[in-house]
């Protein structure tokens, strides 16, 4: 998903009819808070919302969730994208005569810390099948922490009745300092068969081990929670 697309638009359209952010947060059910959180990039709306938005001010919603960053390629790929639309109408053809959920049922979910020490943006998308989960923008707000650290082991788990199944892990080994690894972790993992509701009654854990020039690890412990209810 394009998250700084979906903040520019959303900004755009509350701008254009002269809305506060109170003003604006009140139409949709949510906080002056929530509507700067959407225009900052540090979270999404809910997908429910988006649409209702999308559908306020014109604008088509997959267009908007699509992270098309080369644009200089359109013209290479016109022929693609015809064979492209052709494949669509016939996945939706298959799935208007099959028992599985539309893509209309398709959610996504805000994911966030339980531990005061760290902030993050964290987002499931999520079907009946399979969910994709997105972790980015992780911040340490606890106490200031200069050290420099020659080597870090970042793992996204999943708990099943408190047992750690790893989910992705990332390995990085240059010297810097914690901040300066944070700002470089992301895990986007696609295709994860898991559903929402494993994740709201298990959830999952970012794991990170810092060690320094003295072998020394310590160890953060992110617990990741569902900010709203599975449907």
């Amino acid at each position: 998903m394009n998250q700084e697309k979906i903040s520019k638009f959303i900004k755009e359209s509350r701008l254009k009819s002269n809305l506060s952010q109170a003003k604006f947060g009140d139409k949709y059910g949510v906080t002056y808070q929530a509507v700067s959180k959407w225009e900052n990039g540090k979270n999404i709306p809910d997908i429910a919302i988006l649409r209702e938005i999308c559908s306020d001010y014109k604008q088509d919603i997959n267009t908007l969730l699509v992270n098309n960053k080369d644009t200089k390629k359109k013209k290479k790929i016109v022929f693609s994208i015809l064979a492209l639309v052709i494949l669509v109408i016939l996945v939706i053809i298959f799935y208007l005569f099959s028992s599985k959920k539309t893509s209309d049922e398709f959610e996504f979910k805000t994911l966030k810390p339980t531990c005061d020490n760290f902030e993050l943006y964290g987002s499931i998308a999520y079907d009946m099948q399979k969910a994709s989960i997105y972790i980015s923008d992780v911040k340490y707000c606890g106490k200031e922490n200069n050290i420099i650290y020659k080597k870090f082991e970042s793992s996204l788990y999943a708990l099943d009745n408190k047992t750690k199944m790893e989910i992705e892990k990332i390995d990085y080994n240059k010297d810097t300092t914690l901040q300066s690894f944070l700002k470089q972790l992301k895990f986007n993992v696609d295709h994860y068969s898991q559903s929402c509701e494993m994740y709201q009654k298990n959830g999952l854990v970012l794991e990170i081990k810092a060690t320094d020039k003295n072998d020394k690890v310590t160890l953060y412990d992110i617990p990741l929670i569902l900010e709203e209810n599975c449907k």
